[in-house]
């Protein structure tokens, strides 16, 4: 199981989701956002990049693409899973 799959599969439980409900959810929305290739648990070459950052790159990376300041322009909360802009 790709790492960005369970780490997402992980924090739907940590909010009270189900595991097996959690675990069909998680691969849709993976699924739906290009990360994994329809039907199954492969991962898209977006994927692969994807998986193979941190959850607080990722947090940069979505907050970047949010926004018209660069990745490093971020600072990253893992209590929050979030990226906020430095001052």
């Amino acid at each position: 199981m790709p790492k960005i799959l369970e780490r997402l599969k992980s924090q739907l439980v940590a909010k009270g989701m189900p595991k097996a409900n959690a675990y069909a959810v998680a691969t849709s929305q993976l699924q739906k956002h290009g990360v994994l290739k329809p039907g199954s648990q492969k991962l898209t070459p977006k994927g692969e990049t994807r998986n193979a950052m941190t959850a607080g790159e990722r947090a940069k990376d979505r907050a970047a693409h949010a926004s018209k300041h660069s990745p490093a322009q971020f600072n990253y909360s893992a209590k929050t899973n979030r990226a906020t802009l430095k001052k």
